[in-house]
């Protein structure tokens, strides 16, 4: 089955070329020159990756990302020329999955997008082989469709959010240091460890009813990160 890839970018000669690089591959595209039409698009068009520049005409990524994150764990890939440490912190912070800078090679791109789509199949493969739920507070996370729940409602969840979250609930009581974490949720792909600490601030933002005081995600200095086993089922 073809991948489907939205591209979100207004320079009609990039987003044609990163279009033809990608359905050489294999992939089926949709392109969108706007934050407000990538939203009309997503209605009826199902991506299992977003392409998301940051720099776009009336709505910005920025806010196209924080729109897209309230109903849709569909990773994101920032395709940017801004490469400030803040501007990729952001980003991340803001519910991307992976971050790469302009100008780029395409086929670099297309191995990045290979890697993600990997991932997420991974993921699924391993889910499907038996479903497991875990309760945690109010929350369930289902391993087999890759949902988080509180109280029965949904609590949209990023690729490797979930992937990090899944983590450390099956390891819950150990600490773990972030370059684990980062080894085994990156897969050696491109990025940063720094990473690592953004995610869990985005977690417990989902998780904690004080982000400031976590009783879930715990952070034992120089251990790493804890998920506590009181109230886990």
């Amino acid at each position: 089955m073809k991948s489907n890839i939205l591209i979100i970018e207004d320079v009609a000669e990039l987003a044609k070329l990163v279009c033809l690089y990608l359905e050489k591959d294999g992939m089926k595209v949709v392109c969108a020159e706007s934050g407000e039409m990538a939203l009309k698009i997503v209605e009826d068009f199902s991506p299992d990756l977003v392409l998301l520049d940051l720099n776009l005409p009336g709505m910005d990524g920025f806010e196209f990302l924080h729109i897209f994150r309230k109903t849709s764990s569909v990773p994101v890939l920032i395709m940017s020329a801004r490469d400030s440490d803040e501007d990729i912190i952001s980003s991340l912070g803001s519910g991307a999955d992976e971050y790469i800078t302009k100008p780029f090679s395409p086929r670099v791109l297309v191995a990045r997008v290979r890697a993600i789509l990997r991932r997420i199949q991974d993921v699924s493969d391993i889910s499907s082989q038996s479903e497991q739920i875990y309760t945690f507070g109010d929350f369930m996370l289902y391993t087999n469709s890759c949902v988080l729940t509180k109280k029965g409602e949904r609590v949209p969840l990023s690729a490797k959010e979930f992937s990090i979250l899944l983590y450390l609930i099956q390891n819950a009581g150990h600490p773990i240091l972030p370059e684990k974490i980062y080894n085994t949720v990156w897969n050696n792909a491109y990025g940063d460890i720094s990473a690592v600490a953004v995610y869990i601030q985005r977690l417990r933002k989902k998780i904690e009813e004080d982000p400031a005081n976590p009783k879930f995600i715990e952070t034992i200095f120089g251990m790493g990160y804890r998920f506590v086993l009181k109230g886990t089922l």
